[in-house]
């Protein structure tokens, strides 16, 4: 079960504007290997949706709630869903 895909729609809080978070976040989401967009929402969170492996989602998950992201994360959302129409690459929006 958990090496299908998935797809992982992510809210990240705090300070994560302006401060090069959604660029950080698509390296890492290429580095594992897994496709969807970062983006900045108007009111200061950055979203995040991934697609890949609910192993290479959860490590993605992991990575944006540990101490070494941009910024200043106080709180990171989650909500599991099956995959889309599916992203070519990891996109910044």
């Amino acid at each position: 079960m958990h090496d299908e895909d998935v797809r992982a729609t992510i809210w990240v809080r705090g300070t994560v504007q302006q401060v090069g978070f959604r660029w950080w976040t698509r390296a890492r989401a290429l580095e594992i290997g897994l496709s969807g967009y970062a983006s900045n929402l108007g009111d200061g969170r950055v979203q995040v949706v991934a697609e890949g492996p609910h192993a290479d989602c959860e490590l993605l998950l992991a990575l944006l709630r540990g101490p070494d992201t941009p910024g200043r994360v106080t709180g990171v959302t989650e909500i599991w869903s099956a995959t889309g129409t599916g992203y070519d690459g990891f996109a910044i929006r």
